[in-house]
């Protein structure tokens, strides 16, 4: 057998190892999405989203955690949109190619890999403490801004490094300065990679519950918050607490949380896909 057979032979056993492995794994998905829509599809109703908290499994409601949710995922990206975008624009386009920017350039990315408690307890001191947040929505929108920061800034730039440098030239050529070239060319042909981090890295701060337990959330509201310095929960929260229960009715209502939880999580996904098909097809270079 020659050489060149022995690396065919190798080609072809890593192309079944692969297969095999991504079959694993969409198997053990579908186990545990059919498991947990099984038991928990038939609780879902108009009541389940509507209702307050109970002590009781058969009233209680999840209005207060998806309410909470949706307020921190609005704040959140509010707080990130404008300041991780601006960082990454800023690295890419203006910041100096010295042993500083490489320095910031891998603490940024080493970032993104931290664990998401450690951004809990950050937020603790910072914003609970010495902000005196305590454990408002403001305080947690602040916590899990700084949680996706890296990421958002991590994709700008690669955004943005993507945009070829033929464009930027031609706007020059043309008497256009350095930022009517980046508002007018590089970022509407960055926008969609951008957005795409940008909803990719909120789908990761909705999934979140360690920070926001650290900062002071509470399993319990009986209230829907109305204001950035109420108190709240999110969905990841009630499902902890109802998991954490002894009764079977109680897992049921967590198996519904879950379902509510990874639609919101799909259609984040989804949207991000469809902005980016979206925008490779209207730029042609």
């Amino acid at each position: 057998m020659t050489n060149s057979d022995i690396n065919r032979l190798k080609d072809k056993a890593f192309q079944v190892f692969g297969i095999f492995c991504t079959f694993i794994g969409l198997v053990v998905l579908a186990i545990f999405l059919i498991d947990i829509v099984a038991e928990g599809i038939t609780r879902i109703n108009w009541d389940f989203l509507t209702s307050l908290p109970s002590r009781r499994a058969s009233r209680a409601g999840i209005l207060t955690a998806w309410a909470g949710t949706l307020w921190i995922l609005v704040l959140t990206t509010l707080i990130a949109f404008p300041l991780g975008v601006g960082a990454g624009i800023y690295l890419e386009e203006y910041g100096r190619k010295n042993r500083l920017a490489n320095f910031l350039e891998i603490n940024i990315a080493n970032l993104a890999g931290v664990p998401s408690i450690i951004y809990g307890l950050l937020g603790l001191e910072i914003f609970g403490r010495q902000m005196r947040l305590g454990g408002s929505l403001l305080a947690g929108a602040l916590t899990l801004s700084l949680l996706i920061l890296p990421i958002i800034i991590v994709t700008t730039r690669e955004a943005v490094k993507a945009v070829p440098r033929s464009i930027r030239d031609g706007s020059y050529a043309l008497g256009a300065s350095k930022w009517q070239t980046i508002w007018h060319q590089v970022l509407p042909a960055s926008f969609g990679g951008i957005l795409t981090g940008i909803i990719l890295a909120l789908s990761r701060a909705v999934g979140e519950a360690a920070p926001l337990i650290v900062i002071g959330a509470l399993a319990y509201v009986p209230f829907t918050p109305s204001s950035p310095l109420d108190e709240f929960t999110v969905l990841p929260i009630q499902i902890f607490n109802w998991t954490s229960r002894p009764q079977e009715e109680f897992l049921t209502n967590a198996a519904a949380a879950i379902i509510v939880l990874l639609v919101i999580t799909f259609l984040l996904n989804g949207i991000a896909v469809y902005l980016r098909n979206k925008q490779q097809k209207k730029i042609r270079w």
